[in-house]
Protein backbone atom coordinates (compact mmCIF):
# COMPACT_ATOMS: atom_id res chain seq x y z
CA UNK A 1 0.00 0.00 0.00
CA UNK A 2 1.26 3.70 -1.01
CA UNK A 3 0.86 6.01 1.78
CA UNK A 4 1.68 9.45 1.02
CA UNK A 5 3.70 10.38 4.41
CA UNK A 6 2.10 13.95 4.39
CA UNK A 7 -0.96 13.16 4.97
CA UNK A 8 0.21 12.30 8.55
CA UNK A 9 -0.10 16.18 10.27
CA UNK A 10 0.57 17.35 13.56
CA UNK A 11 -3.21 17.36 14.48
CA UNK A 12 -4.88 14.93 12.28
CA UNK A 13 -5.02 12.91 8.86
CA UNK A 14 -5.80 14.96 5.90
CA UNK A 15 -5.07 15.07 2.14
CA UNK A 16 -6.42 15.09 -1.58
CA UNK A 17 -9.87 13.08 -1.57
CA UNK A 18 -9.67 9.62 -3.89
CA UNK A 19 -5.72 10.25 -4.79
CA UNK A 20 -4.10 10.61 -0.79
CA UNK A 21 -6.67 9.11 0.76
CA UNK A 22 -7.95 6.21 -1.85
CA UNK A 23 -10.21 3.23 -0.61
CA UNK A 24 -7.19 1.10 0.23
CA UNK A 25 -5.82 3.95 2.47
CA UNK A 26 -8.87 4.81 4.48
CA UNK A 27 -9.80 0.97 4.81
CA UNK A 28 -6.37 0.71 6.65
CA UNK A 29 -6.90 3.46 8.55
CA UNK A 30 -10.41 1.78 9.18
CA UNK A 31 -8.67 -1.79 10.12
CA UNK A 32 -5.72 0.28 12.17
CA UNK A 33 -8.63 2.78 14.43
CA UNK A 34 -10.66 -0.79 14.82
CA UNK A 35 -7.38 -2.99 15.75
CA UNK A 36 -5.86 -0.08 18.66
CA UNK A 37 -9.45 0.52 20.24
CA UNK A 38 -9.39 -3.59 20.71
CA UNK A 39 -6.03 -4.52 21.31
CA UNK A 40 -6.82 -1.58 24.46
CA UNK A 41 -9.51 -3.07 25.72
CA UNK A 42 -12.67 -1.72 24.07
CA UNK A 43 -14.73 -2.50 21.51
CA UNK A 44 -17.24 0.58 19.83
CA UNK A 45 -15.53 3.52 17.57
CA UNK A 46 -18.10 6.45 17.43
CA UNK A 47 -17.90 7.80 13.29
CA UNK A 48 -19.31 11.30 12.05
CA UNK A 49 -18.95 12.74 8.40
CA UNK A 50 -19.19 16.21 7.47
CA UNK A 51 -20.72 17.18 4.30
CA UNK A 52 -18.41 17.02 1.72
CA UNK A 53 -19.21 15.27 -1.39
CA UNK A 54 -16.21 12.44 -1.06
CA UNK A 55 -17.60 11.76 3.09
CA UNK A 56 -19.93 9.35 2.14
CA UNK A 57 -17.34 7.10 0.25
CA UNK A 58 -14.58 7.49 3.23
CA UNK A 59 -17.59 6.73 5.49
CA UNK A 60 -18.28 3.32 3.76
CA UNK A 61 -14.35 2.54 3.05
CA UNK A 62 -13.57 3.52 7.04
CA UNK A 63 -16.50 1.72 8.61
CA UNK A 64 -15.75 -1.74 6.41
CA UNK A 65 -12.19 -1.22 7.63
CA UNK A 66 -13.04 -0.55 11.20
CA UNK A 67 -15.74 -3.36 11.33
CA UNK A 68 -13.40 -5.78 9.49
CA UNK A 69 -11.06 -5.75 12.88
CA UNK A 70 -13.89 -7.18 14.77
CA UNK A 71 -14.53 -3.54 16.46
CA UNK A 72 -18.06 -2.46 16.37
CA UNK A 73 -19.30 1.41 14.90
CA UNK A 74 -21.68 4.07 16.58
CA UNK A 75 -22.47 6.01 13.39
CA UNK A 76 -23.42 9.11 14.31
CA UNK A 77 -24.57 10.77 10.86
CA UNK A 78 -23.10 13.69 9.08
CA UNK A 79 -22.46 16.26 12.20
CA UNK A 80 -19.71 18.96 13.10
CA UNK A 81 -16.68 17.87 14.89
CA UNK A 82 -17.65 19.22 18.14
CA UNK A 83 -20.81 16.90 18.27
CA UNK A 84 -18.61 14.32 17.47
CA UNK A 85 -16.32 15.74 20.07
CA UNK A 86 -19.42 15.73 22.80
CA UNK A 87 -20.54 11.89 21.95
CA UNK A 88 -16.90 10.48 22.72
CA UNK A 89 -17.51 12.75 26.44
CA UNK A 90 -21.05 11.85 26.59
CA UNK A 91 -21.72 8.43 25.71
CA UNK A 92 -19.82 5.38 27.09
CA UNK A 93 -17.55 5.19 24.30
CA UNK A 94 -14.97 7.35 24.14
CA UNK A 95 -12.75 7.26 20.89
CA UNK A 96 -14.30 8.26 18.14
CA UNK A 97 -13.07 9.52 14.51
CA UNK A 98 -14.73 12.83 12.52
CA UNK A 99 -14.26 12.44 8.70
CA UNK A 100 -13.87 16.55 7.72
CA UNK A 101 -12.12 18.45 5.50
CA UNK A 102 -12.45 21.10 7.96
CA UNK A 103 -11.30 25.05 5.91
CA UNK A 104 -9.45 23.07 3.47
CA UNK A 105 -11.04 23.25 -0.40
CA UNK A 106 -13.53 20.96 -1.62
CA UNK A 107 -10.86 18.31 -3.24
CA UNK A 108 -9.71 17.90 0.62
CA UNK A 109 -10.67 15.21 3.14
CA UNK A 110 -9.59 14.47 6.17
CA UNK A 111 -9.71 12.46 10.07
CA UNK A 112 -9.60 14.10 13.24
CA UNK A 113 -9.38 11.17 15.83
CA UNK A 114 -10.23 10.68 19.75
CA UNK A 115 -8.71 8.02 21.82
CA UNK A 116 -9.58 7.98 25.46
CA UNK A 117 -11.62 11.18 25.33
CA UNK A 118 -8.09 13.13 24.07
CA UNK A 119 -7.17 14.14 20.60
CA UNK A 120 -4.11 12.54 19.40
CA UNK A 121 -0.97 14.24 19.72
CA UNK A 122 1.52 14.38 16.43
CA UNK A 123 3.52 11.08 17.42
CA UNK A 124 -0.18 9.35 18.07
CA UNK A 125 -0.93 10.13 14.54
CA UNK A 126 3.02 8.84 13.60
CA UNK A 127 1.85 5.55 15.58
CA UNK A 128 -1.18 5.10 12.98
CA UNK A 129 0.88 5.76 10.30
CA UNK A 130 3.21 2.38 11.67
CA UNK A 131 0.33 0.60 12.20
CA UNK A 132 -1.39 1.12 8.46
CA UNK A 133 2.48 0.67 6.73
CA UNK A 134 2.56 -2.93 8.71
CA UNK A 135 -0.87 -4.05 8.34
CA UNK A 136 -0.94 -5.10 12.00
CA UNK A 137 -4.05 -5.25 12.16
CA UNK A 138 -6.64 -7.48 13.77
CA UNK A 139 -9.43 -9.51 12.09
CA UNK A 140 -13.44 -9.89 12.55
CA UNK A 141 -16.38 -9.07 12.33
CA UNK A 142 -18.08 -5.84 13.93
CA UNK A 143 -21.44 -4.20 14.00
CA UNK A 144 -22.95 -0.84 12.90
CA UNK A 145 -25.59 0.89 14.74
CA UNK A 146 -26.99 4.67 13.77
CA UNK A 147 -27.46 6.96 16.58
CA UNK A 148 -28.39 10.32 16.62
CA UNK A 149 -26.82 12.35 19.38
CA UNK A 150 -27.42 15.94 17.62
CA UNK A 151 -30.45 17.30 19.44
CA UNK A 152 -28.54 16.23 22.63
CA UNK A 153 -26.06 18.55 21.94
CA UNK A 154 -27.81 20.90 21.17
CA UNK A 155 -29.84 21.09 24.44
CA UNK A 156 -26.62 21.08 26.13
CA UNK A 157 -25.65 24.38 24.93
CA UNK A 158 -29.29 25.72 25.41
CA UNK A 159 -29.28 25.16 28.88
CA UNK A 160 -25.77 25.98 29.41
CA UNK A 161 -26.17 29.70 28.11
CA UNK A 162 -28.86 32.16 29.74
CA UNK A 163 -29.46 35.65 27.57
CA UNK A 164 -30.24 38.56 29.20
CA UNK A 165 -32.35 40.12 26.17
CA UNK A 166 -32.94 38.88 22.80
CA UNK A 167 -29.97 39.40 20.20
CA UNK A 168 -30.04 40.40 16.50
CA UNK A 169 -27.42 38.36 15.08
CA UNK A 170 -25.97 36.65 11.69
CA UNK A 171 -24.41 33.69 10.95
CA UNK A 172 -22.89 32.20 7.76
CA UNK A 173 -21.98 28.54 7.86
CA UNK A 174 -20.53 28.32 4.45
CA UNK A 175 -22.33 25.94 3.32
CA UNK A 176 -20.22 23.90 6.04
CA UNK A 177 -21.25 21.01 8.61
CA UNK A 178 -22.46 23.72 10.96
CA UNK A 179 -25.64 24.18 8.27
CA UNK A 180 -27.44 20.85 10.19
CA UNK A 181 -27.99 23.01 13.66
CA UNK A 182 -26.51 26.29 13.61
CA UNK A 183 -29.53 28.18 12.77
CA UNK A 184 -31.94 26.39 15.10
CA UNK A 185 -29.60 26.08 18.19
CA UNK A 186 -29.63 29.88 18.19
CA UNK A 187 -33.24 30.51 17.40
CA UNK A 188 -33.86 28.03 20.91
CA UNK A 189 -31.64 30.72 22.74
CA UNK A 190 -33.95 33.11 21.70
CA UNK A 191 -32.00 34.70 18.78
CA UNK A 192 -33.48 36.39 15.62
CA UNK A 193 -31.39 34.99 13.24
CA UNK A 194 -30.61 36.12 9.65
CA UNK A 195 -28.92 33.57 8.30
CA UNK A 196 -26.19 33.25 4.96
CA UNK A 197 -25.45 29.47 3.29
CA UNK A 198 -26.92 27.40 5.66
CA UNK A 199 -27.50 24.54 3.45
CA UNK A 200 -25.00 21.67 3.04
CA UNK A 201 -23.10 21.46 0.20
CA UNK A 202 -19.32 20.34 -0.10
CA UNK A 203 -18.44 22.13 -3.47
CA UNK A 204 -19.00 25.85 -1.41
CA UNK A 205 -20.36 27.48 -3.98
CA UNK A 206 -20.76 30.70 -2.12
CA UNK A 207 -17.01 31.27 -0.12
CA UNK A 208 -14.37 29.25 1.35
CA UNK A 209 -15.61 27.60 4.57
CA UNK A 210 -12.65 30.11 6.23
CA UNK A 211 -13.76 32.57 8.63
CA UNK A 212 -9.26 33.34 9.25
CA UNK A 213 -9.57 34.57 5.69
CA UNK A 214 -11.35 38.81 5.68
CA UNK A 215 -12.45 37.66 2.23
CA UNK A 216 -14.81 34.86 3.67
CA UNK A 217 -16.38 37.40 5.89
CA UNK A 218 -17.46 39.96 2.79
CA UNK A 219 -21.19 38.76 2.86
CA UNK A 220 -21.61 38.37 6.89
CA UNK A 221 -20.20 41.63 7.07
CA UNK A 222 -22.70 43.27 4.83
CA UNK A 223 -25.89 41.64 6.31
CA UNK A 224 -24.60 42.78 9.64
CA UNK A 225 -24.74 46.40 8.83
CA UNK A 226 -27.93 45.95 6.86
CA UNK A 227 -29.78 44.23 9.23
CA UNK A 228 -28.40 46.51 12.17
CA UNK A 229 -27.58 43.41 14.08
CA UNK A 230 -25.57 42.48 17.37
CA UNK A 231 -23.29 40.91 16.16
CA UNK A 232 -22.19 38.14 12.81
CA UNK A 233 -21.09 34.65 13.25
CA UNK A 234 -19.04 32.72 10.40
CA UNK A 235 -18.14 29.42 11.21
CA UNK A 236 -15.91 26.93 9.54
CA UNK A 237 -16.52 23.51 7.42
CA UNK A 238 -16.45 21.70 10.41
CA UNK A 239 -17.97 24.62 12.74
CA UNK A 240 -15.19 23.95 15.30
CA UNK A 241 -13.96 27.57 14.50
CA UNK A 242 -15.94 31.27 14.85
CA UNK A 243 -15.24 34.09 13.47
CA UNK A 244 -16.87 37.58 14.84
CA UNK A 245 -18.71 40.46 13.46
CA UNK A 246 -18.98 43.81 15.27
CA UNK A 247 -22.56 45.71 15.08
CA UNK A 248 -20.27 48.61 13.50
CA UNK A 249 -18.93 45.80 11.23
CA UNK A 250 -15.37 45.24 12.51
CA UNK A 251 -13.29 41.91 12.01
CA UNK A 252 -13.22 41.10 15.55
CA UNK A 253 -10.12 38.24 15.44
CA UNK A 254 -10.08 35.54 17.58
CA UNK A 255 -7.61 37.26 19.89
CA UNK A 256 -9.54 39.96 20.64
CA UNK A 257 -12.51 37.70 21.12
CA UNK A 258 -10.15 36.17 23.54
CA UNK A 259 -9.50 39.41 25.61
CA UNK A 260 -13.68 39.58 25.79
CA UNK A 261 -14.13 35.71 26.92
CA UNK A 262 -10.94 35.59 29.46
CA UNK A 263 -11.75 39.22 30.94
CA UNK A 264 -15.42 37.85 31.77
CA UNK A 265 -14.22 34.43 32.81
CA UNK A 266 -11.64 35.85 35.23
CA UNK A 267 -14.18 37.66 36.91
CA UNK A 268 -15.23 34.26 38.56
CA UNK A 269 -12.22 32.49 38.40
CA UNK A 270 -9.25 34.62 39.53
CA UNK A 271 -5.75 33.02 39.18
CA UNK A 272 -7.12 30.88 36.83
CA UNK A 273 -4.77 30.00 33.95
CA UNK A 274 -5.64 30.59 29.90
CA UNK A 275 -3.85 29.09 27.19
CA UNK A 276 -3.27 30.57 23.94
CA UNK A 277 -0.90 29.68 20.61
CA UNK A 278 1.82 31.84 19.13
CA UNK A 279 -0.47 33.55 16.89
CA UNK A 280 -1.53 35.36 19.25
CA UNK A 281 -1.66 39.28 19.90
CA UNK A 282 0.63 40.61 23.36
CA UNK A 283 -2.60 42.42 24.32
CA UNK A 284 -3.72 38.99 24.82
CA UNK A 285 -1.01 38.06 27.99
CA UNK A 286 -1.50 41.99 29.08
CA UNK A 287 -5.35 41.27 29.84
CA UNK A 288 -4.68 37.72 30.89
CA UNK A 289 -2.48 39.13 33.61
CA UNK A 290 -4.04 42.72 34.19
CA UNK A 291 -7.08 40.79 35.17
CA UNK A 292 -5.87 37.91 37.75
CA UNK A 293 -5.06 35.75 34.90
CA UNK A 294 -2.08 33.69 34.24
CA UNK A 295 -1.28 33.22 30.82
CA UNK A 296 0.30 30.25 28.96
CA UNK A 297 1.74 29.90 25.20
CA UNK A 298 1.63 27.30 23.38
CA UNK A 299 1.72 25.69 20.04
CA UNK A 300 -0.36 26.39 17.25
CA UNK A 301 -2.98 23.49 16.95
CA UNK A 302 -6.31 22.18 18.73
CA UNK A 303 -4.38 19.52 19.91
CA UNK A 304 -1.99 21.35 21.55
CA UNK A 305 -4.04 23.52 23.16
CA UNK A 306 -5.99 20.80 24.68
CA UNK A 307 -3.03 19.18 25.81
CA UNK A 308 -1.99 22.13 27.30
CA UNK A 309 -5.18 22.73 28.95
CA UNK A 310 -5.60 19.34 30.49
CA UNK A 311 -1.85 19.40 31.39
CA UNK A 312 -2.11 22.89 33.28
CA UNK A 313 -5.87 22.51 34.53
CA UNK A 314 -6.98 26.07 32.42
CA UNK A 315 -10.00 27.15 32.19
CA UNK A 316 -9.63 28.71 28.73
CA UNK A 317 -8.04 28.20 25.88
CA UNK A 318 -8.26 29.54 21.97
CA UNK A 319 -5.52 30.44 19.18
CA UNK A 320 -5.58 32.47 16.22
CA UNK A 321 -7.54 30.47 13.70
CA UNK A 322 -10.13 30.65 15.79
CA UNK A 323 -10.41 27.29 17.73
CA UNK A 324 -11.93 28.37 21.38
CA UNK A 325 -11.94 25.77 24.31
CA UNK A 326 -14.02 26.49 27.41
CA UNK A 327 -12.99 24.09 30.27
CA UNK A 328 -15.35 25.67 32.90
CA UNK A 329 -19.39 25.03 31.88
CA UNK A 330 -18.24 22.91 28.60
CA UNK A 331 -15.75 19.80 28.37
CA UNK A 332 -12.56 21.64 27.05
CA UNK A 333 -12.99 20.82 23.19
CA UNK A 334 -13.08 23.80 20.79
CA UNK A 335 -16.62 24.31 19.19
CA UNK A 336 -17.59 27.66 17.17
CA UNK A 337 -21.21 26.93 17.82
CA UNK A 338 -20.63 26.87 21.79
CA UNK A 339 -17.93 29.91 21.80
CA UNK A 340 -21.00 31.60 19.39
CA UNK A 341 -23.60 31.15 22.29
CA UNK A 342 -21.38 32.39 24.75
CA UNK A 343 -20.17 35.68 22.91
CA UNK A 344 -23.95 36.07 22.80
CA UNK A 345 -24.23 35.71 26.42
CA UNK A 346 -21.81 38.02 27.25
CA UNK A 347 -22.97 40.65 25.00
CA UNK A 348 -26.59 40.46 26.16
CA UNK A 349 -25.50 41.51 29.84
CA UNK A 350 -24.59 44.66 27.78
CA UNK A 351 -26.83 47.12 27.50
CA UNK A 352 -25.51 47.85 23.84
CA UNK A 353 -23.76 44.86 22.03
CA UNK A 354 -21.16 47.88 20.53
CA UNK A 355 -19.82 47.87 24.30
CA UNK A 356 -17.21 45.27 24.52
CA UNK A 357 -16.22 45.81 20.66
CA UNK A 358 -15.39 48.99 21.25
CA UNK A 359 -13.73 48.83 24.78
CA UNK A 360 -10.97 46.24 23.13
CA UNK A 361 -7.35 47.43 22.84
CA UNK A 362 -5.96 47.56 19.88
CA UNK A 363 -2.21 47.60 18.21
CA UNK A 364 -1.34 47.35 14.61
CA UNK A 365 -1.02 44.18 13.29
CA UNK A 366 -1.58 41.79 10.10
CA UNK A 367 -3.63 38.76 9.54
CA UNK A 368 -1.87 35.73 8.89
CA UNK A 369 0.18 35.95 5.73
CA UNK A 370 0.38 32.58 3.77
CA UNK A 371 3.47 31.99 1.69
CA UNK A 372 3.16 28.79 -0.39
CA UNK A 373 5.83 25.95 -0.06
CA UNK A 374 5.68 22.41 0.10
CA UNK A 375 4.79 20.11 2.73
CA UNK A 376 9.12 19.12 3.26
CA UNK A 377 10.48 22.53 2.73
CA UNK A 378 8.39 24.92 4.99
CA UNK A 379 9.94 22.93 7.75
CA UNK A 380 13.35 23.56 6.61
CA UNK A 381 12.89 27.02 6.37
CA UNK A 382 11.64 27.67 9.73
CA UNK A 383 14.94 25.88 10.48
CA UNK A 384 17.16 28.27 8.28
CA UNK A 385 15.96 31.25 9.15
CA UNK A 386 16.50 30.07 12.91
CA UNK A 387 19.94 29.71 12.04
CA UNK A 388 20.83 32.66 10.20
CA UNK A 389 18.57 35.71 11.21
CA UNK A 390 20.82 38.53 13.61
CA UNK A 391 18.58 40.52 15.55
CA UNK A 392 20.21 40.43 18.77
CA UNK A 393 17.96 42.85 19.96
CA UNK A 394 15.13 40.55 19.73
CA UNK A 395 13.35 38.01 22.14
CA UNK A 396 13.58 34.23 20.47
CA UNK A 397 10.52 32.18 21.48
CA UNK A 398 10.99 29.24 19.50
CA UNK A 399 8.10 26.87 21.17
CA UNK A 400 6.57 26.77 17.28
CA UNK A 401 8.30 28.03 14.48
CA UNK A 402 10.13 31.15 15.52
CA UNK A 403 8.61 34.30 17.29
CA UNK A 404 11.14 37.75 17.38
CA UNK A 405 9.62 39.99 20.51
CA UNK A 406 11.38 43.41 19.65
CA UNK A 407 10.63 46.53 21.82
CA UNK A 408 7.99 47.51 20.12
CA UNK A 409 6.65 44.79 18.46
CA UNK A 410 7.00 41.06 16.89
CA UNK A 411 6.86 38.93 14.22
CA UNK A 412 6.16 35.27 13.80
CA UNK A 413 7.34 32.53 10.92
CA UNK A 414 6.15 29.40 11.20
CA UNK A 415 4.84 26.17 9.70
CA UNK A 416 1.25 25.34 9.35
CA UNK A 417 -0.16 21.99 10.81
CA UNK A 418 -2.81 21.87 8.04
CA UNK A 419 -1.46 22.72 4.94
CA UNK A 420 1.97 23.12 2.71
CA UNK A 421 2.39 27.09 3.35
CA UNK A 422 4.24 28.83 5.92
CA UNK A 423 2.66 31.30 8.05
CA UNK A 424 3.86 34.84 9.11
CA UNK A 425 2.21 37.42 11.15
CA UNK A 426 3.36 40.55 12.65
CA UNK A 427 2.01 43.25 15.12
CA UNK A 428 3.85 46.61 16.31
CA UNK A 429 2.91 49.92 18.02
CA UNK A 430 2.67 51.51 14.82
CA UNK A 431 2.50 51.39 10.75
CA UNK A 432 6.00 52.38 11.01
CA UNK A 433 7.49 49.76 13.18
CA UNK A 434 5.74 47.00 11.64
CA UNK A 435 7.17 47.36 8.98
CA UNK A 436 10.19 47.78 9.89
CA UNK A 437 9.85 43.82 11.43
CA UNK A 438 8.59 43.01 8.33
CA UNK A 439 11.60 43.98 6.23
CA UNK A 440 13.49 42.25 9.27
CA UNK A 441 11.59 38.99 8.31
CA UNK A 442 11.88 39.51 4.59
CA UNK A 443 15.96 40.15 4.67
CA UNK A 444 15.94 36.66 6.50
CA UNK A 445 13.77 35.26 3.56
CA UNK A 446 15.61 36.28 0.77
CA UNK A 447 18.43 34.77 2.14
CA UNK A 448 16.95 31.86 1.85
CA UNK A 449 14.67 31.99 -1.28
CA UNK A 450 14.66 35.49 -3.20
CA UNK A 451 10.91 34.19 -3.69
CA UNK A 452 10.03 34.05 0.00
CA UNK A 453 10.74 37.89 0.85
CA UNK A 454 7.79 39.11 -1.87
CA UNK A 455 5.00 39.71 0.41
Amino acid sequence: MYLNKNIFRANDIRGIAYEDLNQEVIRGLGLALGSIILKSGGEDFIVGRDGRNSSPDMHKWLTNGIRCSGCNVIDIGIVPSPVLYYATHTLSCSNGVIITGSHNPSEYNGFKIIIDGKSLLSHEIQDIKTVIKNEEFLAGSGSIKELDILEEYQQSIVDSISLQRPLKIGIDCGNGAGSVHAESTFKKLGCEVSSLYCELDGNFPNHHPDPSRPENLEDLINIVAKNKLDVGLAFDGDADRIGVISPSGEIIYPDMQMIIFAEHILKSNPNAKIVFDVKCSKLLSESISKNNGIPIMCKTGHTFIKETLRNELAILGGEMSGHIFFNDRWPGFDDGIYAAARLLEIISENPSSLDIFENLPSLISTPEINLTSTDDDKFKIVESFKEIYDFPEANLIDIDGVRLEFQDGWGLLRASNTSPVLVLRFEASSAEVLEDIKNKFKLVLNKIDPELGNF
